[in-house]
């Protein structure tokens, strides 16, 4: 069954061989709340034009491809955890 996952797969079942993974105290609300996140995230309440670069546009649904989702999805989700205070800037 190993030899079928990716790199992040492989990570999360080393990391639950080790013992390193928790129950939370009240799982029934901690996923009520985490339902409710995602719910939020990709509910479609207004709709918005933008301009970009062909450059910038061909990459995002190139990495929307890649994770198995529509870019538009990817956009959405980018542009929620940017408001969220979740994304962070790293240098390259």
């Amino acid at each position: 069954m190993t030899n079928r996952l990716d790199g992040e797969e492989k990570e999360l079942l080393d990391s639950f061989d080790r013992g390193e993974w928790r129950q939370v105290a009240d799982s029934d609300t901690e996923v009520k709340r985490y339902r409710e996140y995602a719910r939020s995230t990709f509910k479609k309440e207004m709709r918005v034009n933008i301009r970009m670069s062909k450059k910038d546009l061909d990459a995002l649904q190139t990495r929307a491809m890649e994770e198995g989702i529509p870019y538009q999805t990817l956009m959405a989700s980018v542009l929620h955890k940017y408001v969220e205070g979740r994304l962070v800037e790293t240098i390259r």
